[in-house]
């Protein structure tokens, strides 16, 4: 990592509150690349050999299984994948590739291994990223189990906005394929369920979401009574 791109990574989330010589030992031992889209960053049953930290970009986290692909997550800046590997020392149960051009820090999994054992913020700051995961997964679990295919879509847009801050209108990143395969439908019913939804306070213009009705929507999708975590 070159001495100017430094500050901005000791700033983010992860590294921010640990001890000054830990944070240089691992600066100095990892890269910071751009990544171009659609580029394949690692496979299913690939070795853990870097924590990847996405800085910039979108990343999709997906599976496959006899010939068919479905998305597990899409990850957003700032934030790490696939953390649960790098501490356990396991093979990736999730292949991820790059959304769009992608700034990404790459940290050697050992050299995090080993400083997290003797970094007390650090190792804090990993647990928060890996309760973070878990509670995500909850969160998709009880989608999956419980709501229909148009109220996972509704609800999904609910979390979405409520994560930037309750906007009433904002992009969805990904696009449609990603999308559709996240909340397990297919591209065309998601179309349908986009139709659904604007009989319920919801327009879409390509990418661009608009709630014109957030009380409308509420009554038809029946969000969790815990929409976002908030600061740990």
């Amino acid at each position: 990592m070159r001495p100017g791109e430094r500050p901005e990574i000791a700033r983010l989330s992860l590294f921010q509150e640990m001890g000054e010589a830990d944070r240089e030992r691992i600066f100095a031992a990892s890269f910071l690349q751009v990544f171009p889209p659609q580029l394949t960053l690692f496979e299913v049953g690939q070795n853990a050999d870097f924590l990847h930290v996405l800085v910039d970009g979108l990343v999709e986290l997906f599976t496959s299984n006899d010939g068919r692909d479905s998305t597990m997550a899409v990850v957003e800046p700032v934030r790490s994948f696939i953390l649960a590997a790098v501490v356990t020392d396991q093979p990736y149960l999730m292949a991820a590739r790059t959304l769009s051009s992608s700034r990404i820090l790459m940290i050697p999994a050992a050299l995090m291994r080993e400083v997290i054992c003797t970094d007390t913020a650090l190792m804090q700051a990993a647990m928060r990223e890996l309760a973070t995961g878990f509670r995500d997964m909850v969160r998709a679990l009880t989608d999956m189990k419980l709501r229909q295919s148009t109220e996972r879509l509704g609800n999904y847009l609910l979390t979405q906005s409520a994560r930037r801050g309750e906007p009433e209108r904002f992009d969805l990143r990904g696009g449609e394929r990603v999308l559709s395969s996240l909340l397990g439908m297919t591209p065309e019913n998601l179309s349908r369920a986009f139709g659904v939804l604007s009989r319920h306070g919801v327009e879409v213009d390509g990418p661009m979401v608009r709630i014109l009705d957030r009380d409308a929507l509420v009554r038809f999708s029946k969000p969790d009574i815990v929409m976002t975590d908030g600061p740990a």
